[in-house]
């Protein structure tokens, strides 16, 4: 007969398997023990006996399995017939890798276990204990970058119950439960990137990354890599393995477009084909890779003014405009000023508070600036004061001269006070970056369209 004929009977074929599978790891471990249903060690092998401290297997014999092997689940496979087929057991010396299984007898009957200590396999499992720890610090690298791009506010965050603020954040609210663009439109500094992380931390991509590109404060011929990455080698000083654009970073979460406004016509046109047709390449690529993010796009400049001068696409903000949302400037939510003032000096860790002439001077102020300039007076008046309780001295010497104060010689419309507000940051922004137009426009936060724009509005640059 031959011997793939003998392979056929399969009882017999099993019971040889089981002899040789006993006989092999018997004979490589580094120990054998074997218990009855009392887990009380009827036979051991001399090496393991000697493992663990005893002179010779026979003294063993009797013994319940823990009083040689501490630490041992022997009981648990007697107790629930149940096998542990791979497991680490502490020794004094070194870990072991062990395994444990039931012995039942010719009518099934549960009558004991067996184990085998396969210490001579730890040193074969290293390769896959080592990929195994590579990927765990791979896993917790990769949350930890999510974690640093999840949304950094929420819906409650947004400090206001006028009714100008309550329908920004009824709209606001609303884009959360879609995968609509959102168009956040107003002035700069009145809270358009706290809308943004709101939405994105109550939609169904909140699990996801949150990404920002901010076209005015990157360099227009860098602006394309940033936003769909690079391919490897694409151009004279890219990286050699190519890198992940802002697009594949947010990868089914959310990508936030600050002063989308500032973006390049030319960069437009390629947003428009990844809001159509959901696909995009990389720099020096002809890969086409596929985008499931959502939108939310931000701007402080008048959109349309910009279409009708040719300096934005009609499609692309017809596109954008699905759900527009106005964020009000602070002037049109006076109402809201205590409550931003509280939640403002709770934020910065003081215990300050103000007095009731200091909160009425603030809501004389045309805060051009809005609630970004609201928490910087606050905080150079928090650092400037000599007492928790802050006064209407402390405020007026933070504000310093940029506040209209009633009775002052030249009464002032607000139009006019936003206009020398604004007139005097400029300049002095200017002065410090030496004239450097698009340097100065980042240390504002606004593109540098919008601050040529205001130059030549104001007198600050003739046209």
């Amino acid at each position: 007969m031959h011997d793939s004929d003998s392979l056929k009977d399969y009882p017999q074929v099993r019971q040889l398997a089981i002899r040789s599978l006993f006989e092999i790891i018997e004979q490589s471990s580094e120990g054998t023990v074997i218990v009855d249903r009392q887990a009380r060690i009827v036979w051991m092998n001399e090496r393991y006996a000697r493992r663990f401290g005893l002179p010779d297997a026979a003294s063993a014999i009797g013994q319940p399995c823990e009083a040689v092997i501490p630490g041992s689940l022997m009981r648990e496979v007697v107790s629930d017939g149940k096998p542990i087929l791979l497991d680490m057991l502490d020794t004094p010396n070194e870990p072991l890798v062990v395994m444990r299984l039931p012995i039942h007898d010719d009518q099934g009957k549960l009558i004991g276990a067996i184990g085998f200590a396969l210490f001579d396999e730890l040193r074969s499992l290293s390769p896959l204990l080592k990929r195994y720890s590579s990927m765990q610090q791979e896993l917790a690298s990769t949350r930890s970058q999510l974690r640093a791009r999840q949304a950094k506010y929420t819906f409650a965050q947004f400090v206001g119950t006028s009714p100008a603020s309550l329908e920004a954040k009824r709209r606001a609210r609303r884009g959360a439960n879609s995968d609509s663009p959102v168009l956040l439109l107003g002035e700069t500094g009145t809270g358009k990137e706290l809308l943004a992380h709101a939405i994105h931390a109550a939609s169904a991509r909140a699990h996801k990354a949150f990404v920002s590109i901010n076209s005015a404060a990157i360099p227009e011929t860098l602006l394309e890599a940033e936003f769909f990455g690079t391919a490897p080698g694409a151009f004279t000083g890219a990286e050699r393995k190519g890198r992940s654009g802002k697009l594949q970073l947010a990868e089914g979460g959310t990508l936030f477009l600050d002063e989308i406004g500032d973006m390049p016509l030319a960069l437009q046109s390629k947003l428009l084909r990844v809001l159509q047709e959901k696909e995009y390449e990389p720099v020096g690529s002809n890969q086409m890779l596929r985008s499931d993010v959502r939108i939310i796009a931000a701007t402080s400049i008048d959109l349309q003014a910009a279409m009708a001068e040719g300096r934005f696409r009609a499609d692309l903000y017809y596109r954008l405009n699905v759900l527009p949302i106005q964020v009000p400037p602070l002037r049109e939510r006076l109402d809201d000023l205590p409550a931003l003032c509280e939640a403002i000096l709770a934020d910065l860790g003081s215990q300050y508070e103000l007095e009731d002439e200091a909160q009425a001077l603030l809501m004389r102020h045309a805060w051009p600036g809005n609630i970004r300039e609201l928490r910087n007076v606050l905080e150079r008046a928090t650092l400037l004061a000599d007492q928790p309780r802050l006064g209407l001295c402390d405020l007026q010497e933070a504000l310093g001269p940029l506040l209209v104060v009633e009775g002052a010689p030249v009464a002032l419309n607000l139009r006019e006070a936003c206009e020398q507000f604004e007139r005097k940051v400029i300049v002095e922004a200017l002065a410090r970056c030496a004239g450097n137009v698009p340097q100065t426009a980042q240390s504002l936060g606004v593109g540098r369209s919008t601050l040529y724009k205001k130059m030549v509005a104001l007198g600050v640059l003739s046209q």
